[in-house]
């Protein structure tokens, strides 16, 4: 997160502090490429609702009629005749019923020919309003933000990513603490930014002020990784620290991929529950179990495509304590299971509020603002450490040397570089295991390179 005080020649600075720093350059130069992509689609994501309804609001609104009953609405089963048709066929896998009478019913259809559309529906006269690809650009800034775009395998990418971020945040604040020397920069101290020491201090700013939040963001977009955050879910059912055992013992089953329930969160994520006597009823008595219950829109309904399962009912809560799932049997509208947050273990709940908060939803419009301050200081950590690289670079950018700080030699050095790193490559062994292999490629490539001594 800084630099050397400017008042300090360069011999002044210790091999700890040396070896550090040439950890937090390379971090860095791994790091910041796909850190700034996910910090743009994340903060794109913030706005989700409202990226929503500016591309499709001709879609979204509605008249919302009355009647002297009330809200008049169509028949529910005329909505999946109406998405089915207006997608070209299929069948209707979910549907999200909006939380206003002037917002049209979002419906997604899987076609025969795997593709997948989501389907605007008037809800008080059954008639499309609009087709789109499944989820819509929103669909594709989320995958972008999870790797999944390019295939499931490079979420694991991500993954690697988030741990060094961490260590990126960890070897930054040791390189910003004072120590004796006025490096613990709180305010900007010159402002010529033609000079080195104003994007130093730039960039120490935002990383000591900015830099928790996106430690934080790290840290809790960790639980949708493919494999630590498979890993920590196992542990945490195992444990008895996760979802709630089921009404029936082995009810809870991993659904197939058509049929993953939406908005079920991180604890419920990919499962359904099974029943013996589980149909395919009217929907409409599905959605009148849901209100009867009190289940506060918009909610989400999965119409599982496998016999025997039942309907999933998940509220689209912006407060953690405020979700809640139920599970229908939609031949006779009974209620198999009511799932709140309250029922869920401490583990499940910790790692739920991460993501709710990740999200920025959890505390409204403050916490939204705050994780898009984290998303903005990632840009400008990246800008300004490419600055200061350029304004610091070799003259020969060839012959593989790239300008970052030399390797010092001694066991009190790498003490001090292990006794940060090591512990977090503990804790996530993807991290741990692009760590070796960044060793073993540094100790390969540096022989290659002539030294020089670095430019200040």
């Amino acid at each position: 997160m800084a630099g050397k005080a400017a008042t300090s020649a360069p011999d002044d600075l210790s091999g700890a502090y040396r070896a550090v720093w040439r950890w937090h350059f390379y971090a860095g130069v791994f790091v910041m490429p796909v850190l700034m992509l996910l910090a743009l689609t994340g903060g794109l994501y913030l706005f989700k609702d409202e990226i929503d309804g500016a591309l499709y609001r001709d879609m979204i609104r509605v008249p919302a009629v009355q009647s002297q009953a009330g809200q008049a609405q169509a028949a529910p089963e005329t909505w999946l005749t109406s998405a089915v048709q207006a997608a070209g066929g299929g069948r209707v896998a979910n549907l999200v019923l909006p939380a206003r009478p002037d917002q049209a019913v979002r419906l997604r259809v899987d076609r025969p020919d795997g593709v997948q559309k989501t389907v605007f529906v008037d809800p008080h006269t059954g008639r499309a309003t609009g087709v789109i690809p499944a989820g819509g650009f929103m669909e594709l800034v989320k995958k972008t933000h999870s790797l999944t775009l390019l295939g499931r395998p490079f979420n694991v990418l991500v993954e690697i990513v988030a741990g060094w971020t961490i260590i990126l945040f960890a070897t930054g604040l040791y390189l910003w603490w004072p120590r004796g020397r006025a490096v613990a920069t709180v305010s900007l101290r010159t402002t010529d930014a033609r000079h080195r020491p104003f994007w130093r201090d730039l960039h120490a700013l935002t990383g000591v002020y900015v830099g928790g939040v996106v430690l934080f963001l790290a840290v809790t977009g960790m639980p949708w990784s493919a494999f630590w955050g498979a890993t920590v879910m196992d542990v945490v059912k195992s444990s008895g620290l996760g979802r709630p055992p089921a009404p029936v013992a082995g009810a809870w089953q991993r659904a197939e991929h058509h049929d993953q329930p939406l908005g079920a969160g991180w604890t419920l994520e990919g499962m359904v529950m099974a029943h013996d006597h589980a149909g395919h009823g009217a929907l409409g008595r599905v959605l009148k179990t849901a209100d009867d219950a009190g289940l506060a829109r918009p909610y989400a309904v999965s119409i599982p495509a496998a016999p025997g399962t039942a309907y999933t009912i998940t509220t689209q809560a912006r407060r953690v304590q405020d979700s809640r799932s139920l599970y229908v049997d939609a031949a006779s509208g009974h209620v198999l299971a009511d799932l709140g947050y309250d029922q869920f273990g401490a583990g499940a709940k910790a790692i739920e509020w991460g993501v709710y908060t990740h999200q920025g939803t959890q505390y409204g419009q403050v916490n939204r603002i705050v994780m898009l301050l984290g998303c903005i200081g990632v840009w400008l950590l990246a800008i300004s450490g490419l600055v200061m690289w350029w304004k610091r670079r070799p003259p020969n950018l060839s012959r593989l040397r790239l300008g970052g700080p030399p390797a010092p030699p001694g066991p009190r050095v790498r003490a001090a570089v292990l006794g940060i790193v090591l512990p977090l490559a503990l804790l996530y062994p993807l991290t741990g295991l692009s760590l070796v292999f960044a060793v073993l490629l540094d100790r390969a490539v540096r022989p290659m390179i002539r030294r020089s001594p670095a430019v200040s």
